[in-house]
């Protein structure tokens, strides 16, 4: 009964990581897209000539900005630790920035 724990407890796990890592970071992409198009103004249609189109909106940029920087971190976060782990350190997070330790 302890190794159906256990096993269950890493499975839980792996899904949880899978599902933020492998759907979650595309998906947060995909939100930035989608806020960058709200923040030229969202709208792909063509309009006629002296016809003005939908404003622009700055919290769509913002949106989209804060959404890349976050891909972005997660991306560089990954490269370190796989750089990391290949000079024999490792990604540390006991504080609330991550740093690399000698491994013990």
């Amino acid at each position: 009964m302890g190794n159906l724990t256990l096993a269950l407890d890493s499975a839980w796990k792996i899904l949880l990581a899978g599902l933020l890592l492998g759907a979650g970071l595309p998906a947060v992409f995909a939100v930035g897209i989608r806020s960058m198009a709200y923040g030229a103004g969202g709208d792909a249609e063509a309009h006629a000539t002296g016809t003005p189109g939908p404003r622009p909106h700055p919290a769509g940029r913002i949106g989209a900005y804060a959404c890349f920087a976050v891909v972005l971190l997660a991306v560089a976060l990954g490269i370190t630790f796989v750089v990391a782990t290949g000079f024999g350190k490792e990604l540390s997070f006991e504080h609330i920035y991550p740093t690399l330790t000698g491994k013990d």
